[in-house]
């Protein structure tokens, strides 16, 4: 794009901005509003905003973190999770789950949450969450630099093994994103994004010979 006045620098050597822009970058990002559950039976929750789908047969979608916390430790652990849909109405109990607190402390009484308990994991559900998928571990991966060098980086994998969505959500067999008015990281210390139904457009796929996927999608 000619004329662009572009800021460009190479991470290594430092972003020079107030804040890092990658993660204002990419964005919107899903939440991954993980609950988990420690060796010792101790229920955790907390939101991650580097979390997505990567798989659909099996169903696959995974969490990363920043450094060894409590989710990843459990589910290192136990080997389970789930992953809990944050809506606009849950916003603020979702940002509660955030606050720093010892490990083995519950969030969800502190949230004003209700604790449901799976059927196919041994770890709660939001209740109040309008859609929420449980997981077995599947890997959990410790990322390298281009060194070969381990950094202080996980990302953990899950195959789901349930789902729940509520039904009010599901109009002629489809789910309607929009219609559950779920949020998203958008960057900065403190933006999020809601999608809502005035808000979606469509853009219909290509079809037939040479046609690219809109792989994942």
């Amino acid at each position: 794009m000619s004329g662009v006045d572009f800021h460009y620098y190479e991470p290594s050597q430092g972003h020079g901005l107030k804040y890092n822009p990658l993660n204002a970058l990419i964005a919107p990002r899903p939440i991954g509003w993980i609950s988990s559950r420690d060796a010792e039976g101790r229920v955790n929750l907390a939101p991650y905003s580097f979390f997505n789908a990567f798989n659909y047969d099996p169903p696959i979608i995974g969490f990363s973190s920043i450094a060894w916390k409590d989710s990843v430790r459990n589910a290192s652990e136990t080997g389970e999770f789930v992953w809990n849909l944050v809506t606009r109405e849950l916003g603020d109990r979702m940002n509660a789950t955030s606050a720093p607190l010892p490990h083995g402390v519950d969030e969800f009484p502190i949230a004003g949450l209700t604790a449901v308990p799976g059927r196919v994991v041994n770890v709660p559900r939001v209740g109040e969450s309008r859609a929420a998928m449980e997981c077995k571990v599947i890997d959990i991966v410790q990322f390298r630099n281009t060194g070969g060098d381990k950094v202080n980086g996980w990302l953990v994998l899950g195959e789901v093994v349930a789902v729940y969505i509520d039904k009010l959500l599901i109009d002629d067999g489809v789910y309607q994103t929009a219609q559950a008015l779920p949020i998203m990281r958008a960057g900065g210390l403190n933006d999020y994004v809601q999608v809502s139904p005035e808000n979606v457009f469509q853009i219909m796929r290509l079809t037939g010979a040479g046609s690219k996927e809109h792989h994942g999608a």
